[in-house]
């Protein structure tokens, strides 16, 4: 990952935004340290995919952990008609 301050970024941003397209571009700034990274579209969209997966791969988890009565197939299906 590249690292850069924030001045470099303002004299460069075009430079950076190209780099990003590549691999993340971290900028810092002085007595802060990091205060942003920037990444490809690509990049952020497969990063939002695994975090809503894992998101999802939780939820299931906890749903088959409550505790509540369960309700067989058969049960549904003759409740709905089916």
């Amino acid at each position: 990952m590249t690292s850069i301050t924030l001045s470099e970024f303002r004299a460069r941003q075009s430079d950076y935004i190209a780099a990003a397209q590549r691999e993340p571009v971290e900028i810092t700034s002085r007595g802060v340290g990091r205060r942003a990274v920037v990444v490809s579209p690509d990049f952020f969209n497969r990063a939002l995919e695994a975090l809503e997966d894992q998101a999802d791969v939780l939820a299931a988890a906890a749903a088959r952990n409550e505790i509540e009565p369960r309700v067989s197939h058969a049960d549904v299906m003759a409740e709905f008609g089916l």
